[in-house]
């Protein structure tokens, strides 16, 4: 139930129903040979897949999140801390005054994290309001998955590389990139970051079989649509 197939008097009785709402999180920012967009892509398609069978609506993916460690690869976008955190709680008062109770932010970027603190700062002060953040590809049982197939995985490798995070007439590496020094990465600024990554990738192959890739998709759809549905208060 995609809230921009909706008008403002269907979500005023589908409020009235159900208090359930569901907002993705994304961020648009280096994935080295895939798009740009891949955090908000994944956030917003597994959300809308995981909710579709549940009758919750999706809101339309919030796709600029915080990245400033990307900042030197041209495209990524990174908003202040500052920033980030005044929208998230703009967009909750608005979920609330539309009668939404219950709120899962479908979280496609780990940058994004603070967000779950301004939400349960913000659960102080609406306390019949609910919110969850929910990773979805940090879930234990997607993450389980992943590393059956390859247990060497991560930012902008195959993992991400899903038919629709990818580019038409972009090419894919044949290797396997090794490991960097993750202790240097963290001390760098971003120029030094870049030199650090080079393409982006963090680790681990580029590309994996399609049969692989949607059997992993799967039980990310089915870990999310759990999040929406299980452990409200």
């Amino acid at each position: 139930m995609l809230v921009a197939q909706m008008n403002w008097m269907q979500i005023e009785e589908q409020a009235k129903r159900d208090d359930r709402c569901v907002l993705p999180l994304g961020c648009v920012e280096q994935h080295a040979y895939l798009s740009l967009a891949t955090d908000a892509i994944l956030a917003e398609k597994v959300a809308d897949e995981a909710a579709e069978p549940l009758g919750i609506p999706v809101f339309p993916v919030l796709a600029y999140g915080m990245t400033p460690g990307f900042t030197a690869y041209p495209g990524t976008v990174s908003l202040r801390m500052s920033t980030y955190i005044a929208v998230i709680e703009d967009l909750l008062e608005s979920f609330y005054r539309s009668g939404f109770r219950r709120i899962v932010l479908v979280n496609g970027h780990g940058g994004n994290s603070p967000a779950m603190t301004l939400a349960t700062e913000w659960m102080g002060k609406r306390p019949d309001a609910s919110v969850k953040m929910h990773n979805w590809w940090a879930g234990p049982r997607f993450q389980a998955a992943v590393r059956q197939v390859d247990p060497a995985a991560s930012h902008a490798s195959w993992m991400e590389n899903f038919p629709w995070t990818r580019l038409a007439g972009t090419a894919m590496p044949d290797a396997v990139k090794p490991p960097f020094d993750a202790a240097l990465y963290q001390a760098a600024n971003p120029a030094r970051k870049r030199e650090i990554l080079g393409d982006g990738n963090f680790h681990g192959r580029y590309q994996r079989p399609d049969d692989e890739m949607l059997g992993l998709w799967a039980v990310g759809v089915e870990e999310t649509r759990a999040a929406m549905v299980e452990s409200w208060p």
